[in-house]
């Protein structure tokens, strides 16, 4: 299977965003947050669900985002992605593009990927920021449902400042080896991970009961939480994530939104 889709955001005369375009392909589908909360909201809510099984061996799924000057788009996950092995063979593969243009900011935060047994996963994501652009991306990976070994996960994050790159970092799932050593995962199952670019930056890395966030060498700061399941990793993160000096917490119904 292969398939695409795009959301675009722009600001309004008004100062609000407003979803401009929108194309969804099965296993994606885009719902733009309607209702009251939607209309008093300056903000443009998105949330990314997936309509089938996927990704499956053999499959190439791509979402395209772009936020206009301006514009702020949060983009959120419904359930957790599961990577499953397909009759075919061959590896799945997910490619996220996102475009933040001058002035503009965009929170990524899908629900977690679940590596199961006999899985093959690529993924990438590039990031393009503009001039005085925001971005806040998460990322945490499961290596494999309760009591099955994790299949194989390549990922790659790159994350681009005008000419300059900001994150240039690769992830490995599926060797127990590499999975039991203290520079990875420590015999933890989950591997969390935020991009932050987004008000100022921590002066030097900081550091807690499995988690970490570390300033980049450009702008922003990398969060990474390891945790025995899902729900400690993603604690664990968002604590990494509240030493963060740039921000503080509003709640957008589940999720932590960054002002």
């Amino acid at each position: 299977m292969r398939a695409g889709a795009r959301v675009v955001v722009e600001r309004g005369r008004d100062g609000r965003s407003a979803v401009r375009e929108l194309r969804s392909q099965p296993p994606l589908a885009l719902l733009p947050q309607r209702g009251v909360a939607a209309a008093r909201s300056p903000v443009a809510t998105v949330h990314v669900v997936g309509s089938a099984s996927s990704p499956l061996g053999g499959d190439e799924v791509s979402l395209d985002v772009e936020v206009g000057p301006g514009a702020e788009l949060v983009l959120t996950g419904v359930a957790a992605t599961l990577a499953l092995p397909g009759q075919a063979g061959g590896p799945s593969r997910t490619t996220i593009r996102l475009r933040v243009a001058d002035g503009a900011g965009l929170q990524y935060l899908p629900e977690p990927t679940v590596v199961t047994t006999r899985a093959d996963h690529h993924a990438e994501l590039h990031a393009e920021l503009g001039a005085g652009s925001r971005l806040r991306c998460r990322e945490v990976l499961v290596a494999g449902r309760g009591g099955e070994p994790s299949g194989q996960y390549r990922g790659l994050v790159r994350v681009q400042d005008g000419s300059r790159p900001l994150l240039v970092q690769q992830q490995e799932l599926g060797d127990p080896r590499l999975q039991r050593s203290a520079a990875h995962l420590a015999g933890r199952r989950v591997l969390a991970g935020e991009v932050l670019v987004w008000g100022d930056d921590p002066p030097t890395a900081v550091a807690g009961d499995w988690w970490s966030l570390v300033p980049l060498a450009g702008r922003g700061s990398l969060a990474t939480a390891v945790g025995s399941d899902a729900i400690a990793a993603q604690r664990a993160l968002a604590d990494a994530v509240a030493a963060h000096p740039g921000w503080s917490e509003a709640v957008l119904g589940s999720q932590a939104v960054v002002r």
